[in-house]
């Protein structure tokens, strides 16, 4: 009999092992668990942003295109993308159902910004940048026929306002 139990013993030592390895375990998962929850990432849209020339809607290449997450009324930071010869930038981090500040700066072209809603698995945007008009300025009348004409206006009302030499007869 002592024979006998001798083989079976390190089966037994096994199985009450394996056994006591299955309860730990069990009440391991009844605990709470310690630590940082897992929380996945936000589901995000492909945004496909085109920048052209409003003239000839031609292909503007390294165009800046900058996007500003908003979350609210705060701004959450900014990427920048260039523009490829296709006159392309395309971006894939931005959460769906969120909103963007879109901004687009290219040399000889006027700066373009404008808030967009992203509600969908993608999104495409056409921007088509004006060439700079003239500035206006609070100095220059309309009338004035060049820049800087205004600075005499005392003199030319006086001389508009000063009775004409009547011609000798």
């Amino acid at each position: 009999m002592f024979r006998l139990l001798s083989r079976r013993l390190p089966a037994l030592v096994i199985l009450l092992a394996v056994f006591a390895g299955f309860s730990s375990l069990n009440a391991a998962q009844d605990q709470p668990r310690r630590g940082r929850k897992y929380t996945p990432p936000p589901e995000t849209s492909h945004i496909t942003v085109t920048v052209v020339k409003e003239t000839n809607g031609k292909p503007i290449e390294s165009a800046a295109v900058i996007f500003h997450p908003m979350l609210g009324d705060k701004d959450k930071g900014n990427m920048e993308l260039k523009t490829n010869e296709e006159g392309m930038a395309v971006i894939d981090v931005i959460p769906t159902n969120s909103t963007v500040r879109l901004q687009v700066i290219a040399t000889g072209f006027q700066t373009f910004g404008n808030d967009y809603k992203i509600d969908g698995p993608t999104k495409e945007i056409v921007v088509k940048l004006k060439r700079p008009v003239r500035q206006y300025s609070t100095y220059e009348h309309a009338n004035d026929p060049q820049p800087g004409a205004s600075d005499h206006k005392d003199t030319d009302q006086k001389a508009k306002d000063a009775p004409a030499d009547k011609p000798k007869s």
